[in-house]
């Protein structure tokens, strides 16, 4: 795969300031397809001063103009998806009709988006005697996870940019080429120098110099629980805003009457795409104690058609494929019923994990509570529906989750009472102008849609 050897910096690809670099694993085969620096603070100190310089005439650049440059970045990225594909296959490890569809596809809808949105949004009220004028934070400092390279990217540049403010980007070293392809896009797409920037290297010295250094005024972070903590402290050292989209362990509530053998089979889909690497995965579903072992069989159906090497690929990297058997393990040791799966690999090679049913896991057990990362489904027994809801609210999470009933007004009413950010119902369609975050530990601030885009915006008045 092509890799620079440079940063982006003020428009232009720069030689880093140390020479270490970072190799890029395919995790199907755990052959090295690449290299990028290792950025170190210095090198996060030239892109936020590129930022930094960037900033006021961005910020004064007209709405309409913004919008121009965003619709052209999505054009860039439109054309070369195939590339973008291969490339999230080869460095993420995800089959290639996935890349296509959903990391190359979606990250177009979402920078689309952005530019109608550029175009409309209100950066301007009255209110009384009083002009409320809505202006961009700054600079802001990004840091996105593997996952989804190209989206959790698009889902952070894309909005900012819109609303005036400049970038500086630290992605995720396992996939860091993704990353470089839209830098190039963005290049392509014309955009003024500065306005975006990327340094690439990993979180304990790239990302932590991002998020503490002075002259970034919001850090965008998405990632774990754990080091969403240490970054909030950081930037809340220095009195920086901060969005976080952290961890979740989100529920598929089928309630009494609901169509059984679709709500299991589109939740088991749920878990298993992108390996179970997906933070708003419904890897908790609550069956009606009634239909439990019905639902049980549908699951272990569904999940056999989840090929590893085939229809789903490998985890990560070495680590995770680690930590997520683990996981496995420790559902076998609490009691839980192995279904499907389990923590022996299923391929010599790569970093794959079985896809893995549990059946019988109560609320308490580890694979219940914790963010798995991975292939892995639980499946809960709950009495009534006060029983569900129980334990539906029943971790430190509240990202994402699901609701099917007899009708979309009985799942609505559940869903009314669940703590938690964004949920499905019946089968409901991925929306990119819905926003999206948690509740309690999934994070603070909003993704997609103007909700995403008023995290970049800061308020004054005006009075007359």
């Amino acid at each position: 795969m092509k890799a620079h050897d440079g940063m982006y910096i003020g428009g232009e690809w720069r030689p880093a300031a140390g020479p270490d670099t970072i190799a890029v694993v395919n995790p199907a085969d755990e052959q090295v397809i690449g290299h990028v620096p290792a950025g170190t603070a210095e090198d996060v100190d030239a892109a936020v001063r590129a930022a930094r310089a960037a900033f006021p005439g961005w910020a004064a650049t007209p709405p309409a103009e913004r919008a121009g440059r965003i619709a052209a970045l999505r054009d860039v990225l439109a054309a070369r998806k195939d590339e973008i594909a291969e490339t999230v296959t080869a460095e993420l490890g995800s089959p290639l009709p996935l890349s296509q569809a959903v990391h190359a596809g979606v990250p177009v809808l979402v920078a689309g988006s952005y530019a109608e949105l550029a175009a409309s949004y209100a950066f301007e009220e009255k209110l009384g005697n009083s002009t409320v004028l809505l202006e961009p934070v700054g600079v802001v400092g990004a840091i996105t996870p593997w996952n989804y390279p190209l989206h959790q990217i698009v889902a952070k540049a894309a909005p900012a940019l819109a609303a005036g403010c400049t970038v500086v980007l630290k992605p995720a070293e396992d996939t860091p080429l993704t990353a470089q392809l839209f830098a190039e896009a963005v290049q392509e797409a014309g955009l003024p120098a500065g306005v975006f920037n990327l340094v690439t290297g990993i979180g304990a010295v790239a990302g932590q110099a991002l998020a503490g250094h002075e002259g970034v005024d919001l850090v965008s972070f998405t990632g774990s629980t754990a080091v969403g903590r240490r970054i909030g402290a950081t930037a809340g050292a220095a009195v920086k805003r901060v969005a976080l989209e952290l961890g979740g362990k989100s529920a598929n509530v089928i309630l009494p009457g609901a169509d059984l053998a679709k709500a299991v089979n589109v939740g088991v889909a749920n878990v298993m795409s992108n390996s179970g690497q997906t933070c708003s995965a419904w890897t908790r579903m609550l069956v009606d104690a009634e239909r439990y072992e019905e639902a049980v069989a549908l699951a272990a159906t569904a999940v056999a058609k989840y090929v590893p090497g085939e229809r789903i690929g490998p985890v990560v990297n070495a680590k995770q494929q680690a930590r997520v058997r683990g996981y496995i393990e420790k559902g076998v040791e609490e009691g839980a019923r192995l279904v499907a799966g389990g923590p022996e690999a299923p391929r010599d090679q790569g970093y794959y994990v079985s896809p893995t049913v549990f059946a019988d896991v109560t609320p308490d057990m580890t694979i219940a509570q914790e963010e798995i990362f991975g292939p892995v489904l639980s499946i809960l027994r709950y009495e009534d529906v006060d029983d569900a809801l129980r334990i539906a609210n029943g971790t430190v999470y509240g990202l994402a989750g699901a609701v099917w009933g007899a009708d979309d007004e009985e799942a609505v009413a559940f869903a009314r009472r669940m703590d938690t950010g964004q949920v499905d119902i019946n089968g409901g369609r991925f929306n990119p102008l819905a926003p999206f975050g948690g509740y309690k530990q999934s994070g603070v601030g909003r993704e997609l849609g103007p909700h995403g885009l008023s995290e970049y915006l800061q308020t004054k008045s005006l009075q007359f």
